[in-house]
């Protein structure tokens, strides 16, 4: 068993699926439901389904949401501050799920803004950290969270990153995101991402042009797998599994868990990109963005 900090953003996911047009002005018929998520809360519950000991890093207010939140991190036997943010909403997004189960999101960060070193736990033990890039995109947290990093290279706790959307990006000066990658030791991304912080059209190019940045990239390509470069040398290419799509709701997120849970245990390339593939392949096929509860993944 290894021992897994994550550190970022727990939400409400409000999830609407709709299997037609979008009828604008009028209605829609739509599957509405509600579930846990956040990219630092999902990756840490899918990291404890795969056996491992994990406390999440966040913040949930102290409303009804912070509440069903908690409880559901206990449910995942996930560690976690007991504490709510006094007098703050937790945060909520609402997710608009095509036909195709692709994914449009509409965050409303809530508590998770306050993100700061207060909120670390003692840094004794823990194997890697998981770090969510919307808690260093969000300029009410951003400075904290670089201190929360300080932090945690003085203790020489490796740090895997996931930067976040390109939507979110495009507001951060690429040399700023450049010294960000500087500090940490993974990067998990998807391709868009890749290509955008990359500065190339091509996938190698910006594989390439990352892994001058930091010791491994790690890009998913959705329906074409992933591919991965390690100290700039070793490029390893794995192709997806074929399962029907549901919902692509936290399948990055799935996927950054299996490969760092493998990737930490054994640091074999292609193994732990496999793993990856799996978990992800697990969480596209039903709706929402957790591992399913009391089942073996």
């Amino acid at each position: 068993m290894f021992n897994f900090l994550c550190i970022g953003d727990i939400m409400l996911d409000v999830s609407v699926v709709i299997d037609s047009e979008i009828h604008v002005g009028g209605d829609t018929k739509a599957s509405i439901s509600t579930h846990g998520g956040g990219a630092a809360a999902n990756v840490a519950t899918w990291l404890a389904a795969l056996g491992n000991d994990v406390y999440l890093c966040s913040r949930a207010g102290d409303d009804l949401n912070g509440e069903f939140l908690h409880n559901e991190l206990d449910k995942y036997s996930v560690r976690h501050s007991i504490e709510r943010a006094k007098d703050e909403k937790s945060g909520v997004v609402v997710i608009l799920v095509n036909e195709a189960g692709d994914r449009t999101m509409f965050p409303d960060s809530g508590a998770n803004s306050g993100l700061s070193v207060a909120d670390l736990p003692p840094l004794d033990h823990f194997s890697a950290a998981y770090l969510s890039g919307y808690a260093l995109i969000n300029p009410k947290s951003r400075k904290n969270v670089l201190e929360m990093i300080e932090h945690l290279k003085a203790t020489d706790i490796p740090i895997v990153l996931d930067p976040g959307t390109v939507g979110a990006l495009r507001n951060i000066p690429k040399s700023l995101l450049a010294e960000w990658l500087g500090l940490i030791d993974v990067l998990i991304l998807n391709e868009e991402e890749a290509l955008y912080i990359g500065n190339e059209s091509d996938i190698t190019g910006a594989l390439v042009n990352l892994a001058a940045l930091t010791p491994l990239v790690v890009v998913k390509r959705g329906g074409l797998g992933a591919i991965a470069i390690f100290e700039r040398a070793m490029i390893v290419e794995v192709p997806a599994e074929e399962v029907e799509v549901v919902d692509t709701t936290g399948a990055g997120d799935s996927f950054a868990a299996g490969f760092i849970s493998a990737w930490f245990e054994e640091p074999h390339l292609e193994r732990a990109i496999k793993r990856g593939i799996v978990q992800a392949s697990i969480c596209i096929g039903s709706v929402g963005a957790r591992p399913p509860l009391g089942k073996d993944i």
